[in-house]
Formats: structure tokens, sequence, C-alpha cells
């Protein structure tokens, strides 16, 4: 039997999604594909398989740990001998406790060596507080750091302490993630010391941070202004934990109060070194701009339900949080109008149901939604302004020279907007497979992590569950989405009289920043008279 990591698979391009469930346990017996840990973005959940069968050996993670592409996450004994380029990576050994002679201090401990030596990094004596929290890494695995530059934060109840590194070296692995709780002794990680030897001796002191909050007052009397980041136009800049920058423990301290990311600050101090002042000033400049958001929080209710009868308390899932507050955002930040109009599917429904499903491949079914898909295209092409974003400050408007449609999928943990990429190269016949595709991974959590990413117009469809209009809120930073509603026949006069035609329900809502109600009204018409014909189609 060998030894062998599985690690998490490519996500594309997003980094630290959660592990929300492992369905396995040590000593398990699993088959290939089988179903090993789920994962949750701010936008989906993914299931990830077994890449082999076997027995495992140690799982690596926890519910609420956060990974990346490539984190190994469990480790599987097999039958086969695995190459030297599949050998899994060595595992870290964790030390006991060691308590030191000095309160707020770390620990690194290794052999001695004039040489590179792998150590471990070991959480200080804390005063006798225990299970402090880690609320931030300033740096992450494979980044080169000099003596002195901070390693992650630690929070208790009284105070924020940073970690410095107390040499030069290479950050090989953090053990931890952020929000676990660590205690004296324990292993936090590992590194790769350079230009000095490895010692038992506790070396760097760390001292509580006192953060100043005086250009607060400051800018009050200078602006009169309140102070909230997000009527301030600060809203949009967040702190970043990767990076490195060069600031001391104070400096970083007062950033995260003020929710200043340090590496868009410049720094005026010796070796570009980030001071109290940069950061001073660098809010003084951002409450001088004019706002450009408001807040979004998601606002619920404090009342006391229960004296009135029964109540349950049932969680919202992460992704259902998520869309909550980008619903909030897009509605409070964006002045939304919405065209209502409809399209005589008569000819096209005849046409579905009769000729186009004699020539159809087996197992392929066609919706109407097909042909929507197909019309916003062409629409799209048509009126480029619908297939654009707004630039950060509203002065500018990017035009997309591709086309990426949107489709709105109902799933048990929530809606989900899986992608069709370059959908302008797409036949009916595509959006068709395509779309149910998605659809199917999106409810069975096999959806990519970029398979909702870089959509630049949205199609929200009720048709199969009726209704005969609604206002689809627009997704930021798109500018337009279409609702489809349930078509019915209605009686259409003809010039002579009166006769049944089959009417689809469309609501465009739309940007009115970016798109004035007579351009909406052509959008819509033109998108009916695509649908009413589709010969058009062809043009």
């Amino acid at each position: 039997m060998s030894q062998t990591q599985v690690t998490v698979p490519d996500l594309g391009g997003i980094d630290e999604v959660e592990v929300i469930e492992i369905t396995i346990k040590i000593g398990d017996t699993v088959e290939e594909e089988q179903e090993i840990l789920v994962l949750e973005s701010d936008k989906a959940t993914m299931e990830v398989p077994a890449p082999m069968a076997g027995k495992v050996a140690e799982i690596l993670v926890s519910v609420g740990d956060k990974v990346s592409s490539g984190t190994p996450v469990v480790v599987m004994e097999t039958a086969e001998q695995p190459t030297a380029k599949e050998q899994p990576e060595p595992e870290v050994i964790k030390a006991e406790p060691v308590k030191t002679e000095s309160s707020a201090k770390v620990e690194i401990l290794g052999p001695t060596s004039s040489t590179e030596t792998e150590v471990e990094i070991r959480v200080p004596d804390l005063g006798g507080a225990n299970e402090v929290e880690i609320i931030e890494f300033s740096v992450q695995p494979g980044e080169v750091i000099d003596a002195e530059e901070s390693l992650l934060v630690l929070e208790s109840d009284k105070a924020t302490m940073e970690v410095p590194s107390p040499e030069s070296g290479t950050v090989i692995s953090f053990s931890v993630s952020i929000g676990d709780k660590v205690s004296e002794g324990d292993v936090i990680g590992k590194m790769l010391v350079t230009q000095s030897q490895a010692t038992d001796k506790p070396v760097t002191e760390i001292k509580p941070v006192d953060p100043s909050v005086a250009i607060i007052l400051q800018s009050k009397q200078e602006e009169n202004l309140p102070l909230t980041a997000s009527t301030q136009g600060v809203a949009e800049i967040a702190i970043v934990t990767s990076g490195k920058v060069h600031a001391g423990p104070s400096v970083r301290q007062l950033a995260r109060e003020l929710g200043v990311d340090l590496l868009h600050v410049s720094g005026s101090g010796p070796r570009s070194r980030i001071i109290k002042e940069d950061v001073q000033q660098f809010v003084k400049t951002k409450l001088r701009q004019p706002v450009v958001t408001q807040s979004v929080d998601v606002v619920g209710s404090d009342e006391d339900f229960s004296k009135f009868g029964p109540i349950e308390h049932v969680s919202l899932n992460k992704i259902k949080q998520v869309t909550a507050k980008n619903m909030v955002k897009s509605w409070s930040t964006i002045p939304q109008v919405t065209q209502f109009d409809e399209a005589d599917i008569t000819e096209l429904e005849q046409y579905r149901k009769g000729p186009m499903a004699t020539m159809l491949p087996d197992g392929v079914k066609v919706s109407p939604l097909a042909f929507v898909l197909k019309a916003c295209v062409i629409a799209l092409q048509k009126f480029p302004q619908f297939n654009s974003s707004l630039n950060l400050d509203g002065t500018a408007l990017i035009t997309k020279q591709y086309y990426n449609l949107g489709v709105a999928v109902e799933t048990s943990d929530g809606l989900l907007v899986p992608v069709i990429k370059n959908s302008d190269t797409k036949s009916i016949i595509d959006f068709a497979k395509e779309s149910a595709e998605l659809a199917g991974k999106a409810r069975n959590k096999k959806l990519p992590m970029d398979g909702m990413m870089g959509g630049t117009f949205t199609v929200s469809s009720l048709g199969g569950i009726g209704g005969t209009a609604f206002t689809p809120i627009v997704s930021a930073p798109q500018v337009a989405i279409l609702g489809v509603s349930k078509a019915g026949y209605k009686p259409v006069w003809n010039g002579t009289e009166f006769e049944p035609r089959l009417m689809l329900p469309l609501s465009l809502s739309y940007d009115h920043r970016v798109v004035d109600g007579a351009e909406a009204a052509r959008f819509a018409r033109y998108l009916c008279q695509l649908l009413s014909d589709t010969r058009h189609m062809l043009l």
C-alpha cells in the first residue's frame, strides 16, 4: 500500500472557497469519483470527487476551512505505488506545545544550520489567553519575507497582536486558517530560514497594538461629513491580506480600523515604508471624493415573533445570503426601469413542435428559451449599449466585444446563474444543449467555479412556472436583464377580426444611467420581431 494526497481541483481562478461538508471519515474505503467533500463559494457549491479508489488514511481539512486550487485535503492509501511525480508532499509534523518564558513571543524551532533550514512556527506564550482567533494572514505560502515582517494577526478579547517573522526566509505553508482558534505552543506553519541559523531561542516580542483614530475626528472637523465608509466612497476599498507591504503593526492596525488596503497606499518612510501619516492622508483623499456607493446591509426584523405563537429559525445558506446582499446593492445603487412587451410566437411554436421536432438529433429537446437566447444575442449585437458596463466612477461606458449570456437557474441552495460563453457562436440547438447541461450541473452541485463568471447579459425565465410579468433586478455590473413569463393565447386584432395568437410576455429591466426609455423600447420591440418569425434570425 502507498499513500497519495488528494488535492483541490482547478477552481477557475477562485481562491479560498469554504469547506462546508466532509462526506467521508478516516478508515472509509471509497470508490473512484465518489464524493469526499463539498466546497462553497459566494456563488456556487461544488463537490470534490475522489480521483482514485482507496482507503482514507488522513483528512487534512475541517468544515469551515478555506482552501484553494491544489490544496491537499485528504491522504489516501492505494494499492498502486505512485510515481515520483505523484509522491505526496511531506507531512507536517506537529510537535508538542512548548512554553516560553516571556509573554507575547513567537518561537521558531529547528536544527542549527548555516544553510537554508525548514522550521516550524509556533504560537507564543499568550499571557494566559487560550484559543485566540486568527483574523488575518499578512503573507501567503511561497512569499519571501524579511525579518520583522508580519506573518499573521491574532485577536483576543482584549488586544490585536501581529506575529512578525524573526528571520528572513520563505513561507512554506500555514497549517491554520482565518477564524481558527490557536493556543500557546500550537504549530501554525513552516518556513525556510535563510541567511541565518535556526535556533530554539525565542527572538521576537509581539506587543498589543494601540490603534489611533485621530484621523476620524480630524476629518469630521474639516469636512463636517458623516463618517460611515459606505457613504464616503471608501466602501469599495476592502482590506486585502495578500501582497507585500512595508508597514509596522500600529500602521496595519490603523489601516484595518479605517478599512484601508495598504496595497493602495504609497509609503513615504525609509525604503518606502508606510507610516501613519500616509494612511491618514489616503483616507482624507477618499473622504473628499464624490459619493459613489451606499450602504448595502441586508436589514431584517428584530421583533419578537414568538409572543404571537410558535416560530422556527431557519438559517440561510451562504449562497442565499450573498444573493440577498447583491440584490440589495443592485437595487439601491442602480436606477432601474422595466420595459414590458409581448412577442407573438404563434408561428415559432408551430415550427418548433412541427418541422423542427422531426429534424432534431436524438435526445435533443428545444424549448422556447433557446429561441429567446438566440434572439438576445442578435439584439445585443444591434444595440451594444445593452452589452456593456459603467466604469468605476461612472464617467465612461465599457462596451464588450464578446457575448456571454447568463441563464438564471433555481436550485435547492438558491438562485444560480450559469453563463453560456461565446454565445454569438451558438446555434439554437447549441443553446438548448448547453443551457440544459449547465442547469443540470447547477442543480447537482457539479458546476465549475468559473461557470458563473463573465456574464454580459442575463435571462431569467419563469415560463415553466407561470405568471404574466415581473420586474427582474439588474445584476451589476451588467446593465440589463430580460425576464420571460409564461406564454398564453390572447385575442389579437389582425385588421379585420380578432384571432387567437400565442403571446410571450417579456420584461426588460435596465440601468437608466446607461439606457434611456426609447432605447429600451426599441430593444424590446426588436426582440419581439425576431421571435415573431424565426426567419428574422437568419438575417
